[in-house]
């Protein structure tokens, strides 16, 4: 079984290749984003005590994420294992995951920051489903639209370049220290990401068969 974390700065493209190697491997891509807007959509107990706090603009705590993480790792779709793309962000989240779903592997996509403000502020996510383009790496086939759906592409305030290197400078302090918790566990991949979208995907694939996870 694949239990995968894509740890990286925002801009590494973890979120693209989850989606595109979760499909080939058959596993679960899993967003806490995505599992949180879900848990308040069924208005699960979880998801109800969660929507208050994002309701008033606040960080939803670490319990509530990890329990409707464990609920979600609980259902059907997880028996391959699953690709976790966003989580954890700090050490303290990681050693609480560990006893709901310990990791096999963790890769970590490794890309000079000048080029993660260049790939951040070509960043253009569709209005509608949420699906993320980059007009250098990933484009639309259309330009301003979605491939999926037609809906128009927006630019978000937060990939300007000024909030692009405030956000940069939180994750060098806050999730960085991550890298060194998981090579000290002997599960941490590095992945050169500063490449296009299908190289980036050989060089996890090729990192992951070259390490499996046989007898972890």
């Amino acid at each position: 079984m694949h239990r995968l974390i894509f740890l990286g700065p925002p801009g590494a493209g973890k979120g693209t290749q989850a989606t595109i190697l979760a499909r080939e491997m058959g596993l679960a891509h899993l967003s806490t984003g995505d599992l949180l807007r879900a848990a308040v959509a069924a208005g699960t107990p979880l998801g109800v005590e969660a929507d208050r706090y994002m309701r008033a603009g606040q960080l939803v705590p670490d319990r509530l994420v990890l329990g409707i993480l464990e609920e979600r790792v609980g259902e059907t779709d997880t028996a391959a294992g699953f690709i976790l793309d966003g989580f954890p962000r700090t050490v303290p989240q990681a050693t609480a995951l560990e006893r709901i779903a310990p990791a096999t592997r963790v890769i970590s996509f490794e890309i000079p920051e000048s080029r993660l403000v260049e790939r951040l502020t070509q960043r253009r996510v569709c209005s509608t489903c949420g699906t993320p383009y980059n007009l250098s790496t990933n484009p639309p086939a259309r330009p301003g639209v979605c491939d999926r759906d037609g809906a128009p592409l927006a630019h978000r305030s937060d990939d300007q370049p000024e909030p692009v290197r405030t956000r940069l400078k939180v994750y060098w302090e806050k999730t960085a220290p991550l890298l060194d918790y998981y090579a000290g566990r002997g599960l941490l991949l590095r992945v050169d990401a500063d490449a296009p979208v299908d190289a980036v995907g050989r060089r996890i694939r090729a990192a992951l068969a070259e390490r499996p996870t046989e007898g972890l």
